[in-house]
């Protein structure tokens, strides 16, 4: 029975380190024969090095600036928090993906306006941490591509009621955005404490200038929240303005496209959306899809007043017929 069993443990060791070798042997292979395995294949992204590049670290700049503004890279703590930031956003593989392809749909909307308002280029990648370029609600009910609240929201202009919620509206969100922004910059004189205000305040940023007697973001001990803020801005301009360094590739047809639609001027109440809809040549779904803003089937318009719909062309265009009102009784 004794040899029995040595014979079968003999078996089992041998098994096992067969067993090692050949997972040593697959992780051994280099990674231009796993780059290969990839090539002629239709994906829309692929990580290079992917084995490197889980264990490698990632080079920092030597300068950049926000807003025209130099960052401090000279201070280590600067450094070290822009490095984990970077890092971090490195490896969310899959929601960073997602985050970039959006930018080639919401960036041509947004930097028009951004520069008819005289806002730096570089807050778009403000709205990248603010909601990742989607329509989020946060749980403090905080909504849109900026997170505007409903009190924020109405003092900076938005329409917000039962019907309609503006702040669902990127380009009239974005407006309210720059006004907000170019207030905090008179206040601060700088637009890196105006970012760090349209998460913190603008009255925690004072009462930490006076009560700290500093003047520049980067002297400021702030919550975690706000003082990762700024870090985190600066991290995605980095990883968007050069994806490949950072570890992403993303094909050319693999980038999400501006949206195709045509404007509808309303002057008129329109009472059901869903018929309106079908009058356009789409649905209710569609038609909320493009104009997230409108938050009813109902649309109530004041005399003298009129909302811009967009209804999708092109290839987001579909013919849609209604069906048949099921019969009561």
């Amino acid at each position: 029975m004794k040899t029995r069993n040595i014979l079968l443990a003999c078996g089992m060791a041998i098994i096992l380190i067969g067993a090692t070798a050949a997972i040593t042997f697959s992780l051994a292979q280099s990674n231009d024969e796993q780059l290969e395995a990839y090539e002629g294949t239709d994906r829309e992204y692929l990580f290079f090095d992917q084995i490197d590049h889980i264990t490698h670290d990632i080079e920092l700049p030597e300068s950049m600036t926000f807003c025209g503004e130099e960052v401090p890279l000279d201070l280590f703590y600067v450094r070290e928090r822009l490095e984990r930031e970077i890092l971090v956003n490195s490896y969310r593989h899959s929601a960073t993906i997602l985050l970039l392809k959006r930018t080639t749909r919401w960036f041509p909307v947004m930097e028009p306006l951004m520069e008819k308002y005289g806002l730096p280029n570089d807050f778009k990648y403000l709205a990248m941490i603010e909601s990742e370029l989607t329509n989020a609600v946060s749980p403090s009910k905080a909504v849109g591509f900026w997170q505007f609240l409903e009190s924020t929201g109405k003092e900076y202009g938005l329409e917000i009621n039962k019907e309609v919620d503006m702040r669902y509206n990127v380009e009239k969100e974005t407006v309210a955005a720059c006004k907000y922004l170019k207030d905090s910059y008179r206040k601060f004189g700088s637009w890196t404490s105006a970012a760090a205000a349209f998460n913190g305040g603008n009255g925690r940023i004072t009462r930490t200038m006076d009560e700290q007697r500093v003047s520049s973001y980067y002297d400021m001990m702030l919550p975690e929240e706000t003082q990762r803020y700024v870090f985190r801005i600066l991290a995605l301009k980095l990883i968007t303005e050069n994806p490949e360094k950072y570890g992403f590739q993303i094909s050319d047809n693999g980038w999400y496209r501006p949206y195709e639609t045509k404007t509808v001027t309303v002057s008129e109440s329109i009472p059901n959306l869903v018929d309106f809809a079908y009058e356009q040549g789409t649905n209710l779904k569609m038609l909320k899809y493009f104009n997230p803003w409108l938050r009813s089937n109902s649309l109530t318009i004041s005399a003298g007043n009129s909302y811009k719909i967009q209804i999708p062309t092109g290839k987001y265009a579909k013919t849609h017929k209604p069906m048949k009102a099921a019969k009561v009784g």
